[in-house]
């Protein structure tokens, strides 16, 4: 690799050159990865990539005049202080402010780039152009704002905005909800269970914190084996899998924990309380996030876990 303070002015250009064609092909492909689920956004990425093309078509027409047509192959991996950049754009389902975010974060890198590359040319015509394309790159914010002004309708931020919300809510809200349902309900029996046989904390919360990171692991990978998400657009498998396993094993440590006190009944009361709360929120979810009905959401839930907790407080008395 080579440093950056070493390229000539020819290096430069050519480095120039491959950066704005990366990046107008870094701008296709998020035009298509949006293209079918946000269809107006992907239209403002097209014309950025145009804009990027445009750039490049500057900069060639430049390096022809000064060099002739002999283009040197300089990338970015091939100097030193380039930031390695994630290959979002092959990401499937493609996350609309995580693209935002990164193109953002792209322009910025080709201000500062042309800026120190400016710093670094003698040539007047050279320099002069570096500095135009680092205030064109500035005010690549506006021309986006300009084109969405364009493109996104009232009518297609609402689209757009209903299928970030139902992307939300297969990624994470369902996988964290399944979970949470299953570690708070799953792991009552045998918790209570041991508790009623034993009448002693500490073991009662042995058993509940081998009940409740067990559950945690298993519909982790259940979760995340279930399906990759390319046909679904639930997303990442293993987001969705951590987000289970670990709402899972959260559900269960919650009414696990107040056996830490010494005190058997003091324990058990607060963890019904626990409980009692964790049904709750797990009514409001449903509520919330999943359009179900308070009341047959609370009665649900109320049904199964109180089913579920009186097997256990039976079945360790026996």
């Amino acid at each position: 690799m080579k440093r950056f303070a070493d390229l000539t002015e020819r290096e430069i250009l050519a480095l120039a050159i491959s950066n704005e064609e990366d990046d107008s092909r870094i701008y296709h492909g998020f035009a298509e990865g949006l293209g079918e689920q946000y269809p107006a956004s992907a239209k403002v990425f097209s014309e950025m990539a145009a804009e990027e093309a445009s750039h490049r078509g500057m900069l060639f027409n430049l390096y022809r005049e000064k060099f002739g047509d002999a283009l040197l192959l300089v990338r970015r991996e091939d100097v030193t202080g380039f930031i390695k950049r994630k290959p979002l754009w092959l990401t499937r389902p493609l996350g609309l402010a995580a693209v935002r975010r990164y193109t953002a974060d792209m322009e910025k890198e080709a201000e500062l780039f042309y800026r120190k590359a400016a710093e670094h040319t003698r040539d007047a015509s050279i320099r002069e152009l570096l500095l135009h394309l680092a205030d064109e790159e500035i005010k690549h914010e506006v021309r986006a704002n300009e084109l969405a002004d364009t493109y996104l309708t009232k009518e297609a931020i609402a689209a757009e905005d209903e299928t970030q919300r139902r992307a939300f809510l297969l990624q994470y809200i369902q996988p964290g909800l399944v979970g949470l349902m299953d570690g708070s309900v799953s792991t009552l029996a045998p918790l209570f269970a041991a508790a009623f046989a034993t009448h002693k904390p500490f073991e009662t919360f042995l058993v509940g914190l081998a009940a409740s990171v067990g559950a945690g692991i298993s519909m982790g990978f259940a979760e995340a084996l279930s399906d990759d998400g390319a046909l679904t657009g639930r997303g990442s498998p293993w987001i969705r899998g951590t987000v289970c396993g670990l709402m899972t094993t959260l559900g269960g440590l919650g009414h696990t924990l107040p056996y830490l006190i010494p005190d058997f009944w003091i324990a058990t009361v607060i963890a019904v309380a626990v409980v009692v709360v964790e049904l709750t929120v797990i009514s409001w979810i449903r509520h919330r996030y999943m359009d179900t009905p308070w009341l047959q959401a609370t009665f649900q839930i109320a049904v199964g876990g109180t089913l579920v907790f009186l097997a256990g407080i039976l079945i360790g008395s026996a």
